[in-house]
């Protein structure tokens, strides 16, 4: 059953279960990270007696919990293989309502503002490579795991379920839909290579440290935590949440970075489609809020909804790829095609000969043998119709040389 209408635990319950999971931690303060009730975990930091930091989640319902038990089996195999941290749980707790706590010591950083990452070298960059580094894990890592994975079709056809479940609150404008129908049965746009993903790569979920505070140009980034929705899907998931908040200057240094550290060449509609999955993370939202009887977050989100409605009318036509809001496949640039190789006409007709005398019979039945018959054919003259006429000469033989018995001295073009 889901856990839907409980209030958020608080921070002594928090530190309470942290105590409990790992034995020897003697809890000095707690600092409960702020959360609204759509948020899937209760989080809070604990400070123990010997001043290190701690880390509490405990899920909120049965399918936040079970989602969390998937991604624990993940976290040990990403810890040896990416270049950021991950959360090492070092303990757990069961609970009352149903699975258990986690608790890892906190990791390094601060929570990612996307809306403030400058575009250029510094974060913009380190993002782009942090992404590219989990984007190029072998898949069966993930499988080892237990994690799920998806083909394109099996994605898309996904997602088109989530659209129609949506367009029966009839809360969403008829135009979004069509937009968004039309953009998921295009089959030409879900042409990806099935990649390892965050599934929820938003700025909460990304800690970067930063050598000058005040300047985010100098930020490094530290770990990604949230694993809950990590699977073999769609690369472009992890760029929903950039699309939706960046700027666009920032969001082109950010893919740039990520397509030079990528091993396979991003997809031409990566971006497209990244488009799309921030656009239909609102109906997921809205779904889930309709669900839990969240009536004023349903209001909220169905609000949100008008507002895009709005704004792909309005900015539909863009400058380039990085503003641009159309759903519409990206064409692939065309390859330069070389012109037809072609025969010259005063080619060597001693060449002509040789090259036909190679042609086999049954080749040549399949080339239009009398053309070529026609081409090196040595014509007998009609003696009927030229007995007054000269017999030919080449004007560039030799003086005195005669054509003998009426005949051209090499084979001639018809």
């Amino acid at each position: 059953m889901e856990r839907t209408d409980l209030a958020e635990r608080s921070s002594l319950l928090l530190a309470a279960l942290a105590s409990v999971a790992v034995p020897g931690l003697d809890p000095v303060s707690v600092e409960l990270v702020p959360s609204d009730p759509q948020h899937d975990y209760d989080l809070a930091f604990v400070t123990d007696s010997t001043d290190r930091r701690w880390m509490v989640r405990a899920p909120r319902t049965a399918a936040a919990a079970a989602r969390m038990e998937m991604s624990l089996a993940l976290l040990p195999l990403l810890a040896r293989r990416v270049p950021f941290g991950v959360p090492a749980p070092k303990g757990f707790v069961a609970l009352k309502e149903g699975g258990r706590a986690c608790v890892y010591p906190a990791l390094p950083g601060h929570t990612v503002d996307f809306t403030a990452i400058p575009a250029g070298r510094g974060l913009a960059v380190e993002l782009g490579r942090a992404i590219a580094a989990l984007h190029n894990l072998d898949a069966r890592l993930f499988d080892e795991a237990g994690l799920p994975a998806y083909d394109p079709d099996a994605y898309r056809t996904r997602r088109l379920a989530d659209l129609d479940r949506a367009a029966a609150t009839g809360r969403v404008p008829t135009t979004l839909l069509t937009r968004w129908e039309s953009a998921l049965e295009d089959v030409n746009l879900w042409r990806f290579a099935p990649t390892p993903i965050h599934g929820d790569l938003t700025g909460d979920q990304v800690l970067a440290v930063f050598t000058d505070e005040e300047d985010a140009s100098t930020g490094t980034i530290k770990a990604f935590t949230g694993w809950e929705d990590a699977k073999v899907a769609d690369p472009a998931d992890d760029f929903a949440g950039l699309v939706a908040e960046a700027d666009p200057e920032t969001l082109e240094t950010v893919l740039e970075a990520y397509a030079h550290a990528r091993v396979e060449r991003p997809d031409a509609n990566l971006l497209v489609r990244a488009r799309l999955a921030s656009e239909l993370g609102l109906l997921a939202e809205l779904t889930r809020a309709l669900t839990a009887g969240w009536d004023e977050a349903a209001d909220a989100h169905t609000a949100a909804l008008r507002r895009l409605d709005d704004e792909v009318h309005a900015q539909d036509a863009a400058e380039d790829d990085y503003r641009r809001t159309s759903l519409a496949p990206t064409s692939a640039p065309r390859r330069s095609v070389p012109p037809p190789l072609t025969i010259e006409d005063d080619e060597d007709e001693d060449d002509i000969a040789e090259d036909v005398g190679h042609i086999g019979f049954e080749e040549a039945d399949s080339v239009e043998v009398t053309e070529v018959i026609r081409i090196t054919e040595v014509t007998e003259v009609d003696d009927d119709l030229h007995d007054d006429e000269p017999a030919p000469t080449d004007p560039d033989e030799d003086e005195g040389e005669a054509v003998e018995g009426g005949e051209a001295s090499g084979p001639r073009q018809a």
